[in-house]
């Protein structure tokens, strides 16, 4: 069962999709996945929340200057490193299995629910350390309380979208996922907001 209010509308929603789907003739697919992460290769989208809370944009901004300290939650977790364990995808491979899924539909796939995930876990201190060796700068890390609801381990098995759709994870890996949000942030350390980032759209520009 979901143990916070995000996973909890996640499921109502999915619910309520299938509902209309029974009702209505709904077609659709489900795609689950926790962590998308990374930047696209040619660094013109990136990941920008306001406010930020997602840990590998906020790694990298503090490994940038633009905030004094990360903060890991909790260290006692049952894990390797006793941080917490979260499955990543890169958003390069999340829009594949985008694609993968519409064109499933076209061709007459029924509704289905599929896990995205590479299938691996990495924990805090992982992404932590990574990011300190992609970068080369250090910055501040310190520890806090653990926070209501964290689990200590969320890692997706893909084998049904993989044995159906053919989609696996290309860029899978850590380092990966990190350099390509690394690259972008580096060059746009102000996100969207800082008049630098341009999106192609029909032929146009959305700045």
């Amino acid at each position: 069962m979901p143990t916070n209010p995000y996973g909890a509308t996640k499921l109502a929603f999915e619910e309520a999709l299938r509902w209309y789907g029974v009702a209505y003739g709904l077609k659709y697919i489900i795609l689950r996945y926790f962590n998308a992460a990374g930047a696209d290769p040619e660094g013109e989208l990136g990941e920008d929340h306001q406010p930020e809370t997602h840990l590998i944009p906020l790694v990298l901004q503090a490994a940038l200057g633009l905030r004094p300290k990360v903060t890991i939650f909790g260290t006692g977790y049952p894990t390797p490193d006793g941080t917490c364990v979260r499955d990543y995808i890169h958003v390069t491979d999340l829009a594949a299995a985008h694609v993968l899924a519409l064109r499933a539909l076209e061709g007459g796939l029924p509704p289905g629910v599929y896990n995205l995930g590479i299938e691996r876990g990495y924990s805090v201190r992982e992404v932590v350390e990574v990011a300190r060796r992609v970068t080369g700068r250090d910055f501040p890390v310190v520890e806090g309380d653990r926070r209501p609801g964290d689990p200590a381990v969320l890692v997706a098995s893909s084998r049904r979208i993989r044995e159906e759709l053919g989609w696996w994870p290309r860029c899978g890996d850590l380092e990966t996922i990190i350099r390509t949000a690394w690259e972008w942030h580096r060059r746009h350390p102000g996100g969207y907001g800082d008049g630098t980032c341009c999106l192609s759209i029909a032929g146009g520009r959305f700045s």
